[in-house]
């Protein structure tokens, strides 16, 4: 109906071409527009101001000879001012843009090895953009954006990059188990050096506490009980031990201690021993 009124509706965010007996005319905005047809005048076709995306997969070779799949995504649109040179000097917009991505991609891609190629992605995507705004400016298309989206290696590639990566890991954490099982390690044994220092500290109290005791018994007795020599104690002493040892080895059910020689008479040989070790100890000390 519009058509036998000569008029047309362009709608929003696109142009409209019209056209006078075959030759270009005008660029007809977004709106009503009356284009009589008796005058030679018609509409030869709409073209979209909208931006619009591209992905493009092209595959290629890295300097290293791994060969990859070089994704890159390009956004782009028709300039209003220029929308005659997009209408009719390009045929296929996509395919253009395509054959430029692949030249540009083929190009710089192969002078890189695997690793750069990851590292460098974004140098690449502004080489396209550069190379696209030279060329499709002359279109009437302006490239908005142009981003690598993604980089595939080959299959067998990708598996061998993941070991080399999972080795790695691993390696580090080898060392790293190794460093905190040798931290661990250290801290035992500082732990029990100081255990067994204190330890000893306490001994070595436990024993002079003995000494004291056994000093302050003898010295008592002897004066309590006129005519009793060190000696004599001393055997006391070593008996009342002996019973008090025989008593809780007796006590305990599942004592499993032996004493050799066993009896009360090897007391007197205990004490002789033990005298006889401190006379000597005492003499080379006094020696020395």
């Amino acid at each position: 109906m519009g058509n036998l009124l000569c008029c047309v509706v362009v709608e929003e965010s696109t142009v409209a071409i019209k056209e006078r007996f075959g030759k270009f005319e005008e660029v007809l905005e977004p709106g009503l527009h009356c284009i009589p047809w008796v005058t030679g005048d018609r509409l030869a076709g709409h073209l979209s101001l909208r931006l619009q995306q591209l992905d493009v997969r092209c595959e290629t070779k890295t300097k290293d000879n791994v060969f990859v799949n070089v994704v890159a995504s390009i956004q782009y649109r028709a300039l209003a001012d220029k929308a005659s040179d997009a209408f009719y000097k390009l045929s296929n917009t996509k395919s253009q843009i395509q054959a430029y991505v692949f030249d540009v991609i083929r190009a710089s891609v192969p002078k890189l090895n695997l690793d750069d190629t990851f590292e460098q992605k974004n140098d690449i995507a502004r080489a396209v953009e550069q190379e696209l705004e030279k060329a499709m400016s002359a279109y009437g298309y302006e490239i908005v954006q142009t981003l690598i989206v993604d980089i595939e290696p080959d299959e067998h590639v990708k598996r061998a990059m993941n070991e080399i990566n999972a080795a790695a890991r691993l390696r580090v954490a080898a060392t790293e188990k190794a460093e905190a099982e040798k931290i661990l390690q250290i801290k035992r044994a500082e732990g029990e050096a100081e255990s067994k220092y204190l330890s000893g500290l306490g001994i070595a109290r436990q024993r002079q506490a003995i000494v004291d005791g056994l000093r302050d018994s003898v010295l008592g007795f002897s004066v309590n009980v006129p005519g009793t020599t060190a000696k004599d104690v001393m055997d006391m002493v070593l008996v009342t031990q002996y019973f008090d040892t025989m008593r809780e080895i007796g006590a305990a059910s599942k004592s499993s201690a032996v004493f050799i020689p066993h009896g009360p008479g090897a007391v007197r040989d205990v004490a002789t021993q033990i005298r006889d070790g401190l006379l000597q100890a005492s003499h080379h000390q006094t020696h020395e």
